[in-house]
């Protein structure tokens, strides 16, 4: 009984292939064919971008962690 309070996504599971549909053609319908790539393109630069910013923060810390401990 507690993991069902826990679970705050537990109506995802009942989700089946005709309600997935619908959301994609509700999503089709709301931002039209070709808004629909320029959105996935924006959100993949902003993974890479986040990824890159990850990746730089980590060599940053590590670079700092060489000079002091040659110091």
């Amino acid at each position: 009984m507690a993991t069902f309070l826990q679970s705050p996504f537990l109506f995802l599971g009942e989700m089946n292939g005709k309600e997935i549909i619908l959301i994609l053609l509700v999503v089709l319908l709301l931002f039209g064919g070709k808004k629909i790539p320029e959105l996935m393109r924006g959100l993949g630069k902003g993974i890479s971008e986040f990824k890159n910013a990850k990746d730089g923060e980590a060599s940053k810390s590590s670079v700092s962690d060489n000079n002091q401990n040659n110091a």
